[in-house]
C-alpha cells in the first residue's frame, strides 16, 4: 500500500462524535512516549502529520487522520507518564474503552511497545483487554534503531516471552530509519481487502 494523501481530520473527546466516523479505522495505542506520532508520520511519509513531542503524554484527545480518502488512523491517548489528574486519566480510559468496544468500523488495533524495555503492566493490561473483547490487534515494537543487533535479538525474545506471543507475531520497527514500515502498510491493505 502507498499512502498518497494523509490529513489531520479532527480531535475528539465525545464518544458520540466517534460514532459518526464512517470509514474503516486503524487505531494506535501505547504508553506515553512509545513513538505513536513518529510512527504515524513514517507511515504517511509526512514529517508533521501527527505532532511529536519530547514531553510524554501530549496526546490527550483521540486524534483522527484521514488516509487516502478511504480510511482513518485513530491516535489514542498514551497511557503511563501523562502528567494529568487521576480524574482526567480515568476519563481518557473510559473514552478509549468505549471506542475500542463499540466502534463499528474498527478493523485493527496496533499496540505499540518500546523495543528497548520490557512490556509494562499497562501494556499487558491492554492486550488482556483486547483479547477479552476479541478485538483484532497487532503488536508493534518501536525504536529498534536505538538498539544494537545483539540487544535487539535479546529484547525480541524477552518481549515475545513476556507477552506470550511468538517473535514473528510482533513487527519490529524504526520510524526514524523507516525499517519494516512496509509490513504495517501491507497489513492495513490486507484488512481493507
Amino acid at each position: 500500500m502507498i499512502i498518497k494523501d494523509a490529513k489531520f481530520l479532527t480531535s475528539i473527546i465525545d464518544k458520540n462524535k466517534l460514532e459518526q466516523l464512517s470509514l474503516p479505522q486503524f487505531a494506535f495505542v501505547g504508553r506515553s512516549n512509545v513513538g505513536k506520532s513518529s510512527l504515524l508520520n513514517a507511515l504517511s511519509k509526512r514529517k508533521s502529520l501527527a505532532k511529536t513531542s519530547s514531553t510524554p503524554g501530549r496526546t490527550r484527545l483521540i486524534n483522527i487522520f484521514e488516509i487516502n480518502n478511504s480510511f482513518y488512523f485513530v491516535d489514542l491517548p498514551g497511557y503511563g507518564f501523562a502528567k494529568a489528574s487521576k480524574t482526567e486519566q480515568a476519563s481518557w480510559q473510559g473514552l478509549i474503552e468505549d471506542y475500542l468496544t463499540n466502534s463499528q468500523n474498527l478493523k485493527l488495533v496496533f499496540v505499540l511497545i518500546d523495543s528497548r524495555h520490557s512490556p509494562t503492566e499497562k501494556d499487558i493490561q491492554m492486550l488482556k483487554f483486547l483479547y477479552a473483547y476479541q478485538i483484532p490487534f497487532k503488536i508493534i515494537a518501536t525504536k529498534i534503531d536505538k538498539l544494537t543487533k545483539t540487544e535487539l535479538q535479546k529484547n525480541k525474545k524477552l518481549i515475545s516471552s513476556e507477552l506470550g506471543v511468538g517473535v514473528d507475531d510482533i513487527i519490529f520497527v524504526s520510524s526514524e530509519k523507516k525499517q519494516n514500515i512496509s509490513q504495517i502498510l501491507d497489513l492495513i491493505e490486507e484488512f481493507l481487502n
